[in-house]
């Protein structure tokens, strides 16, 4: 008995031996797995526990034009906090807090009493001047990191190009938001060994991770055109009443974006970032985003493509009798008396529409839509930039005849302003395929490069049908409608645009897009400038009357700042006396203008002339462009 006793208990202590063993073994499996697998995530939140951080702001790269000048730099800010556990004296703290901030005490002091937090963020953006105040006053468990805030030397300028960042400092839209990533950098942090209160422990440990600065965007944006767009963005829209105008600058050989600005707009200093509303309609970007229907601006590429198809050439003949017939249809030219009989470069100074309704049907619906999409229609450009449109065009097996028709004078179909500033650089610069960008580089400050733009060597169109297109571009400005853009001493090419708008799918009446669009100098072009003015509403409608002129005098200024030399003789300018010739017959009205060297445009279907643009009297240039209303 006294054996089986003895048996049974070393069996116990066997077992027992054995589930200490296994026990003291899993534990060792499970630390070591604890160790391999999340010794990461346990350091991390131990470390949480017993150090506190001041995070470091990372400066966000700078934005340079392309002549080196700042367009978006950092100025210094603070963020204040407080940790309640190293608050000595709390009276003190949230007086002097409360009064320099202008934070509410009470809910101050209430935080600092509870202790809920161990750190309290009491306020962000504070000012450099501020801050070291509350810097030197020394309070205890008041604790200051910088920051960085954007700050913008040309502040009127550029908003909807650069666009802004939030409170945070994030890049929101424009050049700031699509770089973000690039421009943003890396925070860094400086902790310090606390206790479980919070409390900096004397004498404990600290570590510093530096932050990394963001990366340098170098544009293409050359901040004294930009100057010359914007003055004429404003002066249109207030000189012709406008809803707002949009002017952009665009490098001819690369598709460079030279200046872009529009009316109304507002200050990057002082953001209506209570207006919401208000803030996301200045912000967007017309030229961009916006689309609209080109009007004559379009007859380039209509011109284009039938001499590139050998459709026509200088010395084909067109008739305009006012209007054409197309599937039963009264497709009206902006003349209803008609042109008569013209060749293609009087056509295209003229802007018959008659003349491009035929090209348009002579070239077909496959052959002009496989044209317009190499220019670049119904496609995105691929600028740099958030939100671009693909403008809206017809499906090609829906267009009828009397659709082709309208597309070749620029209706029926949509388009945003900077595809036509693409395409009409690739239709003048000899055919070379552009995209339009506003960043070259991206590169650190020690030089190291993130990114450069690669020109693209794609042709739209043969050099020698590019050559004709500048030829008859550049007869509008000398001898046509786009007088008014005309620089003495210099050759520039252009035409003019008047589109009708439409709303709810229905013509708006009275409300019209009045651009015009130009380069220069027109036998080797460098750069191509392109207006638009949305519903001019203090008299004249026509591109050639509200928007060419400001193109001349920005090519005019361009000139003069590049120092670009004159390429022909300057003629002396000869001052007529406006002739009064209101109700006479219209027809007469025409013939006697011309006999005085006018280009007249004629708005109206009446008999006689009811005013004109310049009103009798004034001194006008020889040659001008005068508006006869009917």
């Amino acid at each position: 008995m006294h054996c089986n006793s003895l048996i049974t208990l070393r069996k116990r202590l066997l077992y027992a031996s054995a589930a200490v063993i296994f026990f003291f073994l899993a534990l060792s499996v499970r630390l070591s797995c604890l160790q391999l697998n999340e010794g990461k995530n346990y350091s991390v939140k131990a470390a949480e526990q017993w150090y506190r951080d001041i995070p470091l702001a990372a400066k966000r790269g700078i934005i340079y034009d392309a002549c080196g000048n700042v367009l978006a730099d950092n100025r210094t800010s603070y963020t204040v906090y407080v940790r309640p556990g190293s608050v000595t004296d709390r009276e003190k703290t949230v007086a002097l807090l409360g009064r320099e901030l202008g934070v509410d005490e009470k809910k101050l002091n209430e935080k600092i009493i509870n202790r809920a937090a161990s750190e309290i963020t009491v306020k962000k953006n504070v000012d450099v001047v501020t801050g070291k105040k509350l810097i030197n006053a020394n309070l205890s468990g008041v604790y200051f990191s910088a920051d960085y805030k954007r700050s913008y030397p040309h502040a009127e300028y550029l908003a909807q190009v650069l666009g802004f960042t939030n409170v945070d400092n994030v890049g929101q839209n424009g050049l700031e938001g699509y770089y973000d990533k690039y421009i943003k950098g890396i925070n860094g942090s400086a902790l310090v060994q606390s206790d479980n209160g919070g409390k900096q422990i004397d004498g404990g440990e600290r570590l510093y991770i530096p932050p990394i600065n963001g990366a340098n965007l170098f544009t293409t944006i050359d901040v004294n055109v930009q100057a010359f767009c914007e003055q004429a963005a404003l002066a249109a829209t207030d000189e012709w009443k406008a809803k707002g105008a949009c002017v952009a600058v665009m490098r001819a050989n690369d598709g460079a974006v030279v200046a872009m600005a529009q009316s109304p707009s507002y200050s990057l200093d002082d953001l209506p970032r209570d207006d919401v509303e208000k803030l996301n309609a200045y912000s967007k970007n017309k030229t961009i985003v916006d689309v609209y229907e080109p009007g004559s601006t379009f007859k380039i590429f209509t011109t284009a493509i039938a001499l590139e198809n050998g459709v026509a050439d200088f010395d084909s003949r067109f008739y305009c009798a006012g209007h054409r017939i197309v599937d039963g249809q009264r497709i009206r030219c902006w003349r209803s008396r008609g042109h008569g009989s013209q060749n293609l470069t009087e056509g295209v100074k003229n802007s018959c529409n008659c003349v491009f309704m035929e090209l348009a049907l002579k070239s077909g619906t496959d052959a002009l839509y496989e044209g317009l999409r190499k220019f670049g229609f119904g496609a995105k450009t691929g600028v740099d930039f958030f939100g671009e449109s693909a403008g809206i065009m017809m499906k090609a097996e829906n267009v009828k005849n009397v659709d082709l028709a309208r597309i070749g004078f620029g209706q029926a179909i949509a388009v945003t302003p900077i595809q036509m500033l693409a395409g009409v650089c690739e239709a003048v610069n000899g055919g070379k395929k552009v995209t339009p960008h506003f960043v070259k580089k991206i590169a650190y400050d020690d030089g190291k490069i993130l990114f450069e733009y690669e020109a693209n060597e794609q042709s739209v169109i043969s050099e020698s049908t590019s050559q004709k297109i500048r030829t008859l571009l550049e007869a509008v400005v000398s001898d046509g409608s786009g007088r008014k853009a005309s620089v003495e001493g210099y050759r520039i090419g252009g035409k003019t645009g008047t589109a009708q708008k439409y709303e709810n799918g229905r013509i708006a009446q009275g409300k019209y897009v009045s651009s015009f669009v130009g380069f220069a100098p027109a036998d080797k072009p460098e750069y191509v400038v392109l207006m638009t003015v949305d519903e001019p509403s203090a008299g004249a409608y026509y591109g050639s009357i509200v928007a060419a002129p400001y193109v001349g005098e920005i090519f005019e200024k361009i000139f003069e700042y590049k120092q670009i030399p004159k390429s022909i003789d300057e003629k002396s300018v000869t001052y007529v006396e406006m002739p009064d010739i209101s109700d006479c017959d219209v027809a007469e009205a025409i013939e006697t203008l011309k006999k005085q060297g006018f280009y007249v445009e004629c708005a109206g279907e009446g008999d006689s002339v009811i005013s004109t643009i310049p009103l009798p009297g004034s001194k006008v240039k020889k040659g001008d462009v005068v508006l006869i209303k009917t």
